[in-house]
C-alpha cells in the first residue's frame, strides 16, 4: 500500500467545501497582480451567486438545487422547497437575486426553467429565504409561448432603482424569428412589478397586440446583466451565434436586431439572414465581440478597495476563461483587458462583494467561488 503524506491524510478527511479559502497564484494585469483566492469547491455546475448580508453565499446549482454558503466555505445540503426544474440542455436552475427589502422580509427571486406541457419555458418565482428550505413559494411570471427547446433560456434578474424588476428572456434558439414579434416573450427584456405584474410605464401597454410585460426586443440569449451605477440604466450582455456577442443598453420599446442584424455568423460559417450589422430603426450595439467570449455574468465596481478598478465593468467568459475588463468614459467603452489568462475555468457568473472583492462562479461539475483581488506592488 503506497504511503500518503499527514497534510494530504487530514485534507483527504475534510469535508466538502469545509476547506476555507485557498489561495492561488497572481495573473498580471495592467493595474498589478490579481490574486485569486478558493472560497469553497465542489458546487455542480452553479449557475448564479447572491451575496447575503451575512456574509454567507447563496448559489443555484444547475441542476435544480440551492446551497448556502458559509463564510468559511462550508456547502450546505440542498434546500428543500425548490421548485422542479427541467435539466435538458441549457435549461436547469438559473438566476437568483435578493429582493430590495431582503433584511426585512427575507424574499428572494429565483429563475428556472421549468418543465410544461408543451416543453418547457423560463419562469421567475419569489419564496422566503430559511436556513435549510424555502417558504412561501409563489410564481409570478411565465415565458410565453412555451417551446420543446433546451437552448437560449436568458434568465438574469436585475432590480432598478424604484424596485421594479428586470428579467433577460432568450429567443429558445429555434424560435429565433419571434424574437422580433411583440406577442410574446421570446428574445426580450420583460419589466415587471415585485408581484410579477406589467411595471407601469412600460411601452407597450396600451397595444393590444403587445405582451404588456415588454420592455425591449430583438435580443438572443442575455446571461449577464446588471444597474449602471452613476445612471441607474439596465446593461445587459447577450451571446452572438458565431461571433456577434454584445453589450446593449436597453431602452423601452426599442429594438436591437436580432435576428435581422448581427456581427455574427451561423455556426456552419453562413451568413445570418441577408448578412446585414445594421438597419434603420434597429439599435447598435454598443460593443461586440468577434470571435465570440460566451459571455455570463457581469458587475460594475463600485468600491474603494482596488481604485484601479473603480468604475470599470467586469464580464465572465465561458469560452476562454477569462474575466473581461471594461474601462468606460460615460456610457462609451473605451478599452477592454482580458484577466485570469490560464485560469481555464468556465467563469459563469461575477458579482462585487460588500468587501470590495469580485466574486466568481465557475461553471464545472467541481465547480467553485472565487474570489479575485488586486495587488498594485506586483
Amino acid at each position: 500500500m503506497k504511503s500518503i503524506s499527514l497534510p494530504l491524510f487530514f485534507a483527504l478527511l475534510l469535508p466538502l467545501g469545509a476547506c476555507g479559502a485557498t489561495e492561488r497564484e497572481g495573473y498580471p494585469s495592467e493595474a498589478g497582480t490579481v490574486q485569486i483566492t478558493e472560497v469553497a469547491r465542489g458546487l455542480e455546475q452553479p449557475w448564479a451567486l447572491a451575496l447575503l448580508p451575512d456574509g454567507r453565499m447563496l448559489v443555484t446549482e444547475k441542476p435544480g438545487r440551492l446551497r448556502l454558503v458559509g463564510k468559511d466555505g462550508t456547502i450546505s445540503a440542498p434546500l428543500g422547497g425548490v421548485p422542479k426544474v427541467d435539466t435538458v440542455g441549457q435549461a436547469g436552475l438559473l438566476d437568483v437575486a435578493l429582493a430590495p427589502d431582503f433584511t426585512t422580509s427575507r424574499r428572494i427571486y429565483l429563475s428556472y426553467s421549468e418543465p410544461r406541457d408543451k416543453g418547457n419555458g423560463t419562469t421567475v418565482a419569489h419564496a422566503v429565504l430559511g436556513d435549510t428550505a424555502l417558504s412561501a413559494f409563489t410564481v409570478i411570471f411565465r415565458q410565453k409561448p412555451d417551446k420543446d427547446s433546451r437552448q437560449h433560456f436568458g434568465s438574469r434578474l436585475v432590480f432598478d432603482r424604484n424596485g421594479l424588476l428586470y428579467v433577460t428572456l432568450g429567443d429558445r434558439g429555434q424560435s429565433r424569428a419571434e424574437a422580433q414579434h411583440l406577442d410574446g416573450h421570446l428574445g426580450k427584456v420583460v419589466r415587471l412589478t415585485a408581484d410579477g405584474k406589467p411595471a407601469p410605464g412600460n411601452p407597450f401597454l396600451d397595444r393590444r397586440d403587445a405582451a404588456p410585460e415588454i420592455w425591449s426586443y430583438g435580443h438572443r440569449n442575455a446571461q449577464g446583466a446588471a444597474l449602471h451605477p452613476l445612471t441607474g440604466k439596465l446593461w445587459i450582455h447577450e451571446h452572438g451565434p458565431k461571433g456577434g456577442d454584445e453589450i446593449n443598453v436597453p431602452m423601452p420599446g426599442r429594438n436591437y436586431g436580432w435576428p435581422i442584424i448581427t456581427y455574427g455568423r451561423e455556426y456552419t460559417g453562413l451568413k445570418v439572414g441577408d448578412g446585414l450589422t445594421e438597419k434603420d430603426g434597429m439599435e447598435q450595439p454598443l460593443h461586440y465581440w468577434v470571435p465570440s467570449i460566451a459571455p455570463s455574468g457581469m458587475a460594475f465596481y463600485t468600491a474603494d478597495r482596488f481604485p484601479a478598478w473603480q468604475g470599470n465593468l467586469f464580464v465572465g467568459s465561458l469560452k476562454f476563461g477569462h474575466l473581461v475588463r471594461l474601462q468606460l468614459d460615460g456610457e462609451k467603452i473605451v478599452k477592454e483587458e482580458r484577466l485570469l489568462d490560464g485560469l481555464k475555468r468556465r467563469i459563469r457568473d461575477v458579482r462585487q462583494g460588500a468587501d470590495g472583492y469580485l466574486y466568481l462562479l465557475t461553471d464545472h461539475s467541481d465547480g467553485e467561488i472565487l474570489r479575485v483581488g488586486l495587488d498594485p506592488k506586483k
